[in-house]
């Protein structure tokens, strides 16, 4: 059929060409800033992390106690840059403020009854997508090929985990939180995360290759742990998608949910054995 022919049918791409579509120009957005440097970097983190509080804002509501902006916002964004940007300003008091005015403010605003939990809901929604964005930073500014390999290796692990699901699962993995998933899945998605941190962890930034494999695991299991944590609120939400912002892929959420538990572990890691140079 040709151009005019499909047109003069009503042609509209297929789903799998709108997601392949609107996620390689999300990937050549990403890689654009990140070329930029440090300035391309804050711009993504503010981006994508406004756009995420956005959703987490709408998940809370539909269960329950919807989360503050007065509170999720400006701690999402102390959060992201604690330890760049604002690592000058004490945690302890910012969290001290959250606690005393944050907390206090449910006493005047209307609503009382629900102050504790949208106040929770607030603070918790804050730490769940501001800290991720922090240790990516705090990465980043040892190398780029941390971050790169965490968010290859993620990639990769959740591509195995559908892959292998689909075709071989037959085992239901935590069932009641996310139907489709298999415990075949599940391993396939932690062991194809191990070559991809052999060859980052190992091959680029030298390190000893038992601890590539050590942070391999660490990531794929985050990043599954990660999965099913937003699965879980989005089946207490009752929605299937965290939004539709993304044409074939739902909201922002749903795309970096897997991503924002591997940089905390790595990072805890590393520091600890003294791995980051």
């Amino acid at each position: 059929m040709t151009t005019g022919a499909r047109a003069a049918a009503g042609y509209r791409p297929s789903p799998l060409m709108i997601r392949i579509l609107s996620g390689s120009a999300i990937l050549l957005l990403v890689i654009g800033l990140v070329y930029v440097g440090l300035p391309g970097v804050y711009v993504l983190v503010l981006v994508i992390g406004t756009l995420a509080i956005w959703e987490f804002r709408n998940l809370s509501d539909r269960m329950g106690s919807r989360a503050p902006s007065w509170l999720i916002y400006p701690l999402a964004g102390f959060f992201a840059f604690s330890g760049t940007l604002l690592k000058a300003v004490p945690v302890e008091l910012v969290l001290s403020v959250a606690l005393v005015f944050g907390l206090g403010a449910f006493l005047f605003l209307p609503g009382r009854r629900q102050g504790l939990g949208r106040w929770a809901m607030g603070l918790s929604g804050a730490i769940y997508i501001g800290m991720p964005f922090n240790f990516y930073m705090l990465l980043y500014g040892h190398s780029l090929a941390w971050v790169l390999f965490i968010l290859f290796a993620v990639v990769v692990s959740d591509t195995a985990a559908l892959l292998v699901g689909s075709r071989l699962g037959r085992h239901p993995f935590f069932q009641a939180i996310s139907p489709k998933k298999t415990v075949e899945g599940a391993i396939a998605g932690v062991l194809f995360c191990i070559p991809v941190m052999v060859l980052g962890a190992f091959g680029v930034l030298a390190l000893a290759w038992y601890h590539a494999v050590i942070l391999g695991v660490l990531v794929g299991v985050s990043a599954e742990l990660g999965d099913l944590v937003e699965s879980q609120m989005k089946r207490i939400a009752g929605v299937k998608d965290s939004s539709h912002l993304i044409p074939g892929h739902g909201g922002v959420l749903d795309r970096i949910d897997s991503v924002l538990f591997p940089p905390i572990v790595v990072f805890f890691y590393a520091q600890f054995l003294h791995l980051l140079h």
